[in-house]
């Protein structure tokens, strides 16, 4: 065979093989226009990093906290994707594991994703550690429309220090960087334990753990054998717009001489937050150790730290400190075989703390959990950006606070807004019926009950006092839950919007008619209406009458599909809901 003639059959080999691999385009969460990187406090000194102290603290805090805070514990991005591979490059500073936790916690990342629907998944990648550090997930696939793709979160190492990172996918998928949230975060000061010893991978560690299962942003400001309680962390902790400061030093403050200091510097230290911020404050008291049973040395150790600590909340309770909770050993429960080796949690540990630390976090934040309404995001809607929307309405709401708010599904969102859009049907009642007030639609396609929990939840009510709110809400559940779940999950969001704002007018209504399940509305609305009248200061609304003829079906002509009013439709509930204001 000759030369040219091998060339000409191995060009054509290459060509026929080609589309078996894909070419890759990579992005760099640190090049974009907008703050990516999630779970830093100071975002705009901290930008082009992934560390999680600002560089004025260095001289300040001492220096193994400093060289703490060049690891990326709790640091994750977010970004959307239909890709069927996604891999991760990257390079970190430090050694790859310890003796007690696995490369792939303290220097692997760890991927997972939201499907259109609002549930969690977990992603498998093919992990190698070199001078560059890789991750690969093939095979990944969709449950729902692959276009509308899945939110991907990917945590980052939680022992070492993450100096340059590439995300890649197939030129042909789409991708793009979710912007850092502007909810306000949970704030976690604590131990080795709160950076994440010894998690087998970081989405294991327990502050992560909250952040999947609340979703709510999280601040890790955890430092190995270093969270003591100090003026100088409370300093800096003060400065964050937190939503909750979880205070979890006890661990590296046992023994009787280092537990002499927790008393003061907890009482001092809450009280310097409070010069600053009402955030709530939760104290947690030390875990304990898992060989307690069989050492009376490692029992009193943390006992003693624990005595102290409670002196510091009974006093501050007695001082009348407000906003100041307590998180007992008993409560967070560690089991026998929750630990490596007695001292820092395995997976099994972590789960167990996180789901204490779960149950009281709701508790604290007045978020339910034990419904069949999980809360949880959705993108069910191709015509707008879910998430999108939602930050967009905490950014109105900080800048331009409204008096009056109609929360809702794609039956509120298609009424009217601030801004005309072609989505809008109804907007010249909303304008009529809204004249001369500030308004706003927290209406967004596609959303269940638990959507519009999530979204109450996640800040949409926070930060003003509005006048009256008008909440419409449970079409979307009709195909997934019975009906006295339906009537029992409105009055959970009704529920959910008297403690956030306790001075408004609620309205809520009645499902709107719906060709073809006019009867079966009927019920759930007479069963809503009859648990809403055992309710104080709640009104409930019935749009029905001018909806519905005689017989009670729908009017065709008031409906664009059998579902969602047209023009004339939304003027005759705008008539309904001017009696209310």
């Amino acid at each position: 065979m000759n030369t040219l003639r091998f060339h000409v059959i191995l060009f054509s080999l290459l060509l026929a093989f080609a589309p078996l691999y894909a070419r890759y385009k990579w992005e760099n969460p640190l090049a974009q226009p907008f703050p990516v990187v999630r779970g830093q406090a100071w975002q705009d000194e901290l930008n082009g990093t992934y560390v999680r102290l600002p560089q004025r603290a260095h001289g300040s805090v001492r220096g193994p906290v400093w060289d703490l805070s060049r690891q990326s514990a709790g640091l994750s991005v977010v970004f959307r994707s239909d890709a069927p591979a996604i891999k991760v490059r990257y390079t970190v500073t430090g050694g790859f594991a310890m003796p007690h936790m696995p490369a792939t916690g303290v220097s692997g990342v760890d991927l997972y994703a939201t499907d259109a629907n609002g549930r969690s998944r977990w992603c498998a990648g093919k992990y190698a550690f070199g001078d560059t550090v890789t991750y690969t997930y093939d095979g990944l696939t969709y449950a729902t429309e692959r276009a509308k793709g899945y939110e991907y979160r990917l945590f980052l190492p939680l022992y070492n220090t993450v100096s340059w990172l590439e995300i890649g996918v197939p030129d042909s998928a789409s991708f793009r960087f979710l912007p850092v949230s502007r909810e306000k975060p949970l704030v976690i000061y604590g131990t080795s334990i709160a950076q994440g010893a010894c998690a087998s991978r970081p989405g294991m560690a327990w502050g992560n753990i909250l952040n999947r299962k609340l979703e709510h942003p999280v601040i890790n400001l955890g430092f190995s054998g270093n969270g003591r309680l100090e003026s100088e962390l409370f300093d800096l902790l003060a400065e964050i717009d937190a939503r909750l400061y979880i205070i979890d030093c006890l661990p590296n403050l046992s023994g009787k001489e280092r537990a002499a200091v927790i008393y003061d510097r907890a009482v001092a230290g809450i009280k310097k937050l409070r010069t600053r911020t009402q955030a709530p404050v939760l104290l947690v008291e030390h875990s304990g150790y898992t060989n307690e049973f069989s050492s009376a040395g490692a029992e009193e150790s943390y006992r003693v730290a624990n005595r102290e600590l409670r002196k510091a909340w009974q006093a501050l309770t007695d001082e009348g400190v407000p906003g100041v909770y307590y998180l007992t050993k008993e409560e967070i429960g560690l089991s026998m075989d929750a630990m490596v080796e007695g001292v820092h949690p395995s997976d099994l540990g972590m789960q167990q703390y996180a789901n204490s630390y779960i149950r009281k976090i709701r508790e604290i934040l007045c978020e339910e959990g034990d419904t069949v309404f999980v809360p949880c995001k959705q993108q069910r809607d191709s015509f707008y950006d879910w998430d999108g929307r939602h930050e967009e309405i905490l950014r109105l709401n900080a800048t331009d606070a409204p008096e009056i708010v109609a929360i809702g599904n794609s039956i509120t969102h298609f009424w009217g807004a601030e801004q005309d859009t072609a989505s809008l049907r109804g907007q010249a009642s909303w304008k009529k019926l809204f004249a001369g007030k500030k308004a706003r639609n927290l209406g967004f396609g596609w959303d269940r009950i638990e959507n519009v929990l999530w979204r109450i939840y996640h800040g949409e009510l926070d930060g003003y006092r509005a006048k009256h709110v008008f909440l419409l809400i449970g079409t979307n559940n009709l195909a997934v839950h019975t009906n006295d779940e339906i009537v029992e999950g409105i009055c959970l969001v009704a529920k959910a919007i008297e403690v956030r704002q306790p001075q408004a007018k609620l309205c809520v209504s009645g499902i709107l008619p719906r060709q073809g399940m006019e009867a079966r509305i009927r019920q759930i609305n007479a069963g809503l209406q009859k648990r809403l009248g055992e309710a104080v200061g709640v009104t409930y609304i019935d749009f029905a009458p001018q909806l519905t003829d005689g017989n009670g079906l729908i009017i065709p002509s008031l409906f664009i599909d059998g579902l969602h009013p047209n023009r004339e439709g939304y003027g005759r509930m705008a008539q309904v809901l001017a009696c209310y204001q």
